[in-house]
């Protein structure tokens, strides 16, 4: 491993070092036709500190994806979300730790 390499990986470590994952929850749903693409609902908490509810387990054309809550008020042709990652290194851990606590639930 260079040097390059451990520098990025130790800096990708302190984001999350401040922003831990301590907690979660996945509700899965029973299979039935009108369900759809949903396949059950998370809950995650950061740093035993700050709680995020209604994280969608979605099951698209390319597998298993997080969705994020939309705003149910928001009147625009597209979606809002209330909460999302900002970073791509954030949303692909809290979607690889509910990914994975899901597949441990439906087995």
């Amino acid at each position: 491993m260079n040097n390059e390499t451990k520098n990025t990986e130790t800096q990708i470590a302190n984001v999350f070092d401040c922003l831990a994952i301590t907690n979660v929850q996945v509700f899965p749903f029973k299979e039935g036709p009108s369900m759809g693409h949903m396949k059950g609902l998370a809950t995650v908490v950061f740093n035993d500190q700050l709680m995020l509810r209604g994280l969608r387990i979605m099951d698209g054309e390319n597998g298993l994806f997080v969705g994020y809550p939309n705003d149910p008020f928001y009147k625009g042709e597209d979606f809002r979300y209330i909460a999302q990652p900002v970073t791509r290194q954030l949303r692909e851990h809290i979607e690889n730790c509910v990914l994975e606590k899901y597949q441990a639930a439906i087995a």
